[in-house]
């Protein structure tokens, strides 16, 4: 899945001081490779919406993006691209009977994006405690593995129909507790459901928002550290090397977004 999101990063970046070719496409597919895009819901919804429309159009592949609320305003683009489907399961229970029949679409998509996690994954009984409740980390395993298997499920079924869209990817994001301002939280504490999540993503998209002065200097109205980060997968790689690339995102006031390859 890295590859695609290097594709919207490469595709929206400065030229400056970069020798940016047009012509070139995307780096291979990895295969597994499904990633976790972890940090801010406003920013995470718009790199995944990103990642859409750049799978759909550049790659040419089918898209099932689900979400637990409905996306207002949708850009243009998106409203008319009917490659991408749009779901908007309301409980964890209705997401998980979705992902698991994706194998029935005429034409299976190449891409499965999760909008929130967190929302899916969050206790529903109001309570007194914020974040997550008991059990959630078991369910958190259930709707990864979930993925990751309808996933490999549909590869094998775009590679017997001869399919130039395989392999088939998963992007997520998710807010962790500690990236939420939950007060209470220890900083320096391991967030449990992440930590579960991770066995199951082998990269991940980490959103850091930069609070220096770098977003004025650039006329920016936001300025933001996009790292990419790849986790060894248990007993296939496990000295193989991991991926580390770091691109800056500064986000203008008429919204145009541009990344910079660090």
């Amino acid at each position: 899945m890295t590859d695609i999101l290097t594709l919207v990063f490469r595709t929206l970046s400065s030229q400056t001081g970069q020798n940016k070719d047009p012509s070139a496409g995307p780096p291979p597919p990895a295969p597994h490779s499904n990633t976790l895009v972890v940090g801010e819901h406003r920013l995470s919804r718009s790199v995944l919406l990103l990642a859409a429309v750049t799978a759909a159009s550049e790659l040419g592949v089918r898209v099932a993006f689900f979400a637990q609320t409905q996306i207002q305003s949708l850009p243009e683009c998106l409203q008319r691209c009917s490659k991408i489907t749009f779901s908007y399961p309301r409980t964890l229970e209705e997401l998980l009977q979705q992902v698991a029949s994706l194998h029935e679409f005429p034409c299976p998509p190449s891409l499965i994006i999760i909008d929130r996690l967190d929302g899916f994954l969050r206790g529903a009984v109001a309570s007194s405690h914020a974040g997550f409740h008991s059990g959630d980390e078991s369910r958190a395993a259930h709707l990864a593995a979930l993925l990751c298997d309808t996933a490999a499920f549909l590869t094998e079924v775009l590679e017997k129909r001869g399919s130039s869209s395989a392999p088939c990817r998963t992007i997520a994001s998710f807010l962790s507790d500690a990236d939420s301002g939950q007060e209470s939280r220890d900083p320096s504490a391991m967030d449990p459901i992440l930590d579960v999540l991770d066995r199951y993503f082998q990269a991940r998209c980490t959103l850091d928002q930069d609070r220096s002065y770098e977003a004025a200097a650039a006329a920016a109205q936001e300025a933001w550290h996009v790292y990419l980060s790849g986790t060894k997968i248990p007993d296939d790689l496990e000295d193989g090397p991991t991926l580390a690339q770091e691109w800056k995102l500064f986000i203008f006031p008429e919204g145009l977004m541009e990344f910079k390859l660090v």
